[in-house]
């Protein structure tokens, strides 16, 4: 399926609502993200910390165009894609 523009408003319309949780880990690095779809966009929320003293976060933003892409089509099979192309 190809996320084009009228696509990616149809998807996140139609999946209002939808919370997706990811967990990364490695040397001196840990993250927890939040992606939930929410009045027409992609909120990202990450939480973590890094092997410096005063080195953790807790941000929250919009996801820009590109990286509301990359979030839909890497969850694509679990989101409601009735009536889509």
């Amino acid at each position: 399926m190809r996320l084009t523009k009228s696509v990616v408003e149809q998807l996140l319309t139609q999946n209002e609502g939808f919370r997706w949780e990811t967990y990364s880990r490695g040397n001196n690095f840990r993250e927890r993200r939040v992606y939930r779809i929410v009045d027409g966009v992609v909120r990202i929320s990450a939480q973590g910390k890094t092997s410096w003293a005063a080195s953790r976060f807790n941000d929250e933003w919009v996801a820009d165009a590109e990286q509301t892409r990359r979030f839909l089509r890497s969850v694509l099979g679990r989101l409601n894609t009735e009536g889509l192309e």
